[in-house]
């Protein structure tokens, strides 16, 4: 055989990627060596080599296998892996690229990157010790990232005597914890690693094992269905431009499968056209699909730019700012929920912030733990919101478009990996909105040089704000408006905020998600914070549904100048004076987020004023209002 021949069919082969994990001493780098070795896959000059190192260190004629992976000094000085080990072998049936990933728990985050990619994980179990922690903490970390092949391989088998009662026992215990993992298929295999039973060849000391050796799997498992061949998802790397003549977008397939001819959407803009070719080094082709990197164009010219994504007309991921995800924080400082970091998402980066960290997880019971703040090696599920809108899709349906990594803006270091989940819907996902973001500059909040002493004569009167929340058709705006006009007869400097006029002006833009939600109370908190530092009285009428929300509004504004007031009244009673007609609209489906319809309203607890509005009219709201305000000092103020 020519080599051109034999290189073409090497590249034929199907490729599988799998990773290799456990606890400390349970013989992963001597599985690997015992692997590479009996499968011919190491070179005279490297087996010379090991076998001298060999010698040196136990002056025994015995090859040390662990010394074929573990390639750092600090490794070979210490007997542990440290880093992730690659090393890469083929067979008549497939190509392998294996990842040998430490089993300390110092070292869990680099166990994550060497299988965030790996279509099976091999997890060792030391036949002396059965399941100990770390075992699992990585099956626990398999299943989150998706592997969908799992082999649990019980090695030092001959320290045991090849005994069937000790594997079977250590079997049921691991499928007793798999039970509460997502990990489809699992498999069980006996062996000695040292020895070499059951790594290529079966072994005759254990005839009671009827299954394949380790090999025989890892050149079986059947992977085709690990890839997604539906959803086609083309994240957009660059812009290729080399003359007037051509324009094409250049980018690795993340998933499903593009066709020329097919008709595509471009995201964010929603543009519509056709693929027209599909170019590689080699010339065009008619299709391509994962992980083939091609250069698309199309029939018609669009605006597209990196970060930005194709995907079928009738198949489209999710579109949106706000997600929540299982994280794996990988660095030595914590997270820190009031800064902001970058987010690398497929061909994306953007800045997001943290909303909430929701728990963190106990790898070892895996129940959720309520305190505390995600260390180094720590797995939590976190809320999310970017500044722009991602283009994802759940991890469990499209590990490519699923997965992401965080970055310290500062120290541009990977911080942590994340997973997407969609146990929740989008708009029912709290938000966070006194987020203390630091900007892109250096900025300094200025005093004003009038003192508020000077500005409680000017007016006399104290700043508040009165916040009336309650359902859609309480009646809050006909209050806000009415108490304005009885405030500025009586002398007082007063502003009306109200969600519709802020919405055609300063938040025009924002929609009704949760996060868009969120932000329009961000901004309108801060106004009412800088006209209350003038001295003036803000009346915000804002439906505000969530008590989470209102808290974090009255901590911007101040909690000693916020005002609480409840109106209260039934959704049927508000539906009945309704004149926007968003009752019927939410009732159809027309209209997602309503609250009292089709999302909830938290009344509030302990407001300052509760008005039945049901039983009383808007001016007799007002007066008791305006008494609550005198009983205050707001206005008018007592003393200056």
């Amino acid at each position: 055989m020519s080599i051109e021949k034999f290189i073409e069919e090497n590249e034929r082969k199907e490729l599988l990627r799998f990773s290799t994990a456990g606890s400390i001493d349970d013989g992963k780098s001597t599985l690997i060596g015992r692997l590479l070795h009996d499968s011919k896959n190491v070179y005279e000059d490297q087996l010379l080599a090991v076998k001298k190192v060999s010698k040196e260190k136990t002056s025994v004629e015995k090859i040390d296998f662990a010394l074929l992976t573990d390639g750092l000094k600090a490794e070979r000085e210490q007997g542990i892996t440290i880093d992730v080990a690659y090393r890469y072998f083929s067979t008549p049936r497939r190509k392998f690229i294996i990842a040998d990933t430490p089993g300390h728990e110092q070292y869990t985050r680099n166990m994550a990157t060497g299988a965030s990619t790996a279509n099976l994980s091999i997890v060792l179990i030391d036949a002396r010790n059965g399941i100990l922690k770390q075992t699992r903490r990585h099956a626990f970390i398999t299943s989150l990232l998706g592997v969908p092949h799992l082999v649990v391989a019980v090695n030092k088998m001959d320290v045991m005597g090849y005994s069937e009662e000790v594997f079977n026992r250590i079997k049921q215990d691991f499928t007793g914890f798999a039970g509460k993992l997502r990990i489809p298929d699992i498999r069980f295999i006996p062996m000695s690693a040292l020895v070499g039973d059951n790594v290529v060849e079966r072994s005759e000391r254990m005839p009671w094992y009827k299954g394949e050796s380790l090999l025989e799997i890892l050149e079986n498992v059947y992977i085709a269905s690990d890839h997604n061949f539906i959803d086609m998802r083309f994240p957009v790397q660059y812009v290729l431009r080399p003359d007037m003549s051509f324009r094409g977008y250049c980018g690795q397939v993340a998933s499903g499968m593009i066709r020329k001819g097919d008709e595509i959407m471009v995201l964010p803009s929603r543009k519509v056209s056709r693929v027209k070719s599909i170019v590689t080094f080699d010339g065009e082709v008619d299709c391509a699909f994962p992980p083939m990197s091609v250069t698309i164009t199309l029939e018609n010219e669009i605006d597209i730019s990196r970060g930005d994504m194709l995907v079928h007309l009738h198949n489209v991921p999710i579109v949106d700012r706000h997600f929540e995800a299982m994280v794996v924080w990988m660095n030595e400082a914590g997270l820190d929920l009031n800064k902001s970091y970058f987010i690398k998402h497929t061909t994306k980066l953007t800045r997001l912030r943290i909303d909430e960290l929701r728990y963190k997880v106990d790898v070892d019971s895996l129940k959720r733990m309520e305190s505390g703040l995600l260390g180094l090696n720590e797995i939590g599920r976190i809320v999310f919101t970017a500044t722009t809108p991602l283009f994802y899709d759940s991890y469990d349906k499209n590990r490519a478009t699923g997965g992401f990594i965080l970055i310290d803006p500062i120290s541009n270091n990977t911080v942590a990996a994340g997973m997407i989940i969609d146990r929740e819907p989008v708009d029912k996902l709290p938000s966070r909105i006194t987020g203390n973001e630091p900007a892109d500059a250096p900025m300094t909040r200025r005093d004003s040089r009038v003192l508020p002493d000077e500005r409680l004569k000017r007016w006399n009167q104290r700043p508040a704000t009165v916040w009336l929340t309650g359902l859609v058709g309480a009646g809050k705006t006909d209050i806000a408006y009415a108490l304005e006009k009885r405030l500025f007869d009586l002398g007082a400097v007063c502003v009306v905020l109200d969600g519709e006029n802020i919405r055609l002006g300063v938040n025009k833009g924002l929609d009704f998600s949760s996060a868009g939600m969120a932000e329009h109370l961000r901004r309108v908190a801060e106004i009412a914070r800088l006209t209350n530092g003038a001295g003036l009285i803000v009346v915000c009428a804002f439906v505000s549904p969530e008590a989470s929300l209102r808290k974090q509004v009255a901590e911007i504004i101040g909690k000693d100048r916020f005002v609480e007031v409840y109106v209260e009244a039934s959704a049927e009673w508000c539906e009945k004076r309704d004149k926007s007609g968003l009752y019927a609209k939410a009732k159809s489906g027309d209209l997602k987020n309503l609250a009292g319809v089709n999302a909830s309203y938290d009344a509030p607890k302990n407001p300052d004023i509760v008005l039945p509005i049901e039983k009383i009219s808007c001016d007799e709201a007002v007066t008791v209002i305006l008494n609550m305000l005198r009983d205050k000092g707001v206005f008018p103020c007592r003393s200056y």
